[in-house]
């Protein structure tokens, strides 16, 4: 796992917050579909138990930005990471709290069949061009790429999961009812502007929508209807919008992007997770769909730098830090996410990774935090026992077996007073 952060000596501005007093620390959460959030959970686990003097549900403001956004309306809410570990990795949280990935893969059959509808229409309007019009066929043709569905998966599941999941006692769907300030960035894809939803003047929206809207990957999902405009991925402006943040005069940034291009020029000795198939040597080998997901990683990650290099002159009195997988793990780069147990192991993985990385940097991240009154838990940190998941499933299993026992032990006691009952019915008939 690579971590990048900027360091603000006091000559270029960085700030100590008074003696005393608590620095003021965002969270901006990146994309990255499921895998995205799987990551950032096991990441999120493993800072919230090195940092305990940072409660990361009480922060002082959160944008997320696709599947980011799942997890920071969660924390916004109250969900802490182990909550949010529970309810998107585990499975065993209480029922009202459970995301399934089922939801993810939903197939859109309305928008389905309302391309499907216009398409006899289409169909004339490209014959009547092709005899008629003056145009060849081939230009009228591209008329018909009209009745092509704009996403293969409905965005509606997802949205009524979260909306049930924020609707829980002590939770919200409504960003004006939060005590902390909650972003979600999505992209109006007719006029290419971001939609800060949550920001004054677009807080009317539903949490649940926004985060639907945010998390619509053209291709993948259709745009997102929101008071007559159409919204979504918002990672088609930028890859993080951690500037909604720095512009509300934040002391600490912490960043997390799931999504870096993986460095196959490197042996990094790493076997792919769950597989005993060594990595891909050379990526073209891979096929279409490995070089396509490495060109988006490359075109998200060439922006996000500059974005980092750019606010490290318009706001030089934030420090900034970015966490990011591994470039050189191959794990993260070629998972099927939608496995349970693979779920379980990348998130494990994550939080493992993100462990060796706070150890191998310490002291640069030690001296960082250290100007906000931050410090690292060593202990925690050198701990080799600790585990995001293990011993939680050994005593689920322990905690299931307990219960079923009382409940065994409940029946009997309900059933013994009746059978006593009969017992002495039966002696006082018999001769």
């Amino acid at each position: 796992m690579r971590h990048a952060s900027k360091p603000l000596p006091e000559a270029l501005g960085g700030r100590r917050p008074a003696k005393g007093a608590r620095p003021r620390i965002g969270l901006a959460l990146a994309g990255g579909g499921p895998l995205g959030a799987i990551w950032e959970i096991g990441a999120l686990n493993a800072l919230a138990e090195a940092l305990p003097g940072v409660d990361f549900v009480a922060l002082d403001g959160y944008v997320g930005v696709s599947a980011g956004g799942f997890l920071a309306a969660g924390l916004a809410n109250g969900m802490t990471p182990r909550h949010l570990c529970s309810a998107f990795i585990e499975d065993d949280a209480p029922s009202g709290d459970r995301v399934h990935p089922a939801a993810f893969m939903r197939p859109a059959w309305t928008e389905f069949a309302h391309r499907a509808a216009a398409l006899p229409g289409l169909a004339v309007q490209v014959a009547w061009q092709a005899t008629l019009g003056g145009q060849s066929l081939l230009s009228a043709a591209e008329r018909l790429g009209r009745a092509l569905p704009t996403g293969l998966f409905s965005h509606a599941p997802i949205e009524a999961q979260l909306r049930h999941v924020l609707s829980q006692p002590g939770r919200t769907n409504d960003f004006r009812q939060l005590t902390r300030r909650l972003v979600l960035v999505a992209t109006d894809i007719d006029s290419g502007t971001a939609a800060p939803f949550g920001m004054p003047g677009w807080d009317e929206v539903p949490i649940s929508v926004a985060v639907a809207a945010s998390a619509a990957l053209p291709g993948l999902f259709p745009p997102v209807p929101v008071n007559g405009r159409w919204y979504a991925d918002g990672a088609l402006k930028k890859t993080l919008h951690a500037s909604v943040l720095l512009d509300l005069g934040l002391d600490l940034i912490f960043c997390l992007n799931p999504l870096v291009p993986f460095d196959a020029s490197h042996p990094a000795g790493h076997q792919v997770l769950g597989s005993a198939e060594p990595a891909i040597p050379r990526l073209v080998e891979g096929g279409l769909p490995v070089v396509l997901s490495q060109t988006f990683r490359s075109l998200i990650h060439s922006r996000l730098e500059l974005g980092l290099k750019g606010y490290e002159h318009s706001h030089p009195g934030t420090d900034v830090v970015l966490f990011e997988p591994d470039h050189r793990d191959p794990t993260l780069f070629l998972a099927n996410t939608f496995g349970y147990r693979q779920r379980r192991a990348l998130a494990e993985h994550a939080y493992e990774r993100m462990r060796a990385d706070l150890r191998a940097r310490r002291s640069a991240i030690g001296r960082q935090l250290a100007r906000h009154g931050l410090a690292l838990d060593d202990a925690v940190l050198d701990d080799p026992a600790r585990r995001l998941l293990a011993a939680r499933v050994r005593s689920t299993r322990g905690a299931r077996a307990l219960a079923r026992l009382a409940g065994t032990l409940d029946e009997l006691e309900r059933r013994l007073p009746k059978t006593r009952a009969q017992a002495g019915r039966g002696a006082a008939d018999s001769p």
